[in-house]
């Protein structure tokens, strides 16, 4: 063999590649491919939702836990008594994370209005307690307003403070 028939040689497996046929992809094939790819998409749009919805916008349990602690921090009969400034969180716990979890209960009464129960701890210079908070959300103006709000005094000397009471008009 000269030079030149061994340059024109074809590669022994480049060959059968070219001839095989492609595969007509059918309807039913076409269409389970689109419904998985669209079943991927909105289980990563549910994803972004959650995680969305966990970071940019409040719970609703952690909004009525700020609402109360301002008013308790406010409150000149807590600051008497425990001093100032006031702290509150979740449970009486060593761990942090249990520290950011704040005990609270949603439901809906019969009415359909929204009410959450909220329960934490607080601490001053001087002392401690427990908070206990129900909230509902008024249907006329959308706002957020207590039903009550009790402060327990546990230190320096057991006292119970009620700081709001809603009574219908």
């Amino acid at each position: 063999e000269t030079r030149k028939d061994i340059m024109k040689s074809e590669d022994p497996f480049d060959a059968p590649t070219y001839n095989i046929p492609e595969k007509p992809v059918t309807f039913t094939e076409g269409a389970s491919y689109s419904i998985i790819i669209l079943a991927g998409f909105g289980v990563a749009a549910a994803a972004a939702y959650a995680v969305f919805k966990e970071l940019i916008f409040q719970p609703k349990e952690y909004k009525i836990f700020g609402k109360a602690l301002a008013r308790v921090q406010n409150d000149s009969q807590v600051r008497v008594r425990i001093g100032s400034p006031v702290k509150g969180y979740g449970q009486e716990s060593m761990n942090r994370a249990a520290r950011q979890r704040i005990p609270n209960k949603t439901w809906t009464d019969e009415n359909g209005i929204e009410r959450v129960e909220v329960n934490f701890i607080i601490r001053g210079p001087h002392g401690g307690g427990k908070v206990f908070t129900e909230m509902f959300k008024d249907s006329t103006d959308k706002q957020w307003k207590f039903t009550y709000l009790i402060v327990e005094i546990q230190k320096p000397s057991p006292a119970q403070l009620m700081l709001e009471s809603y009574v219908p008009a």
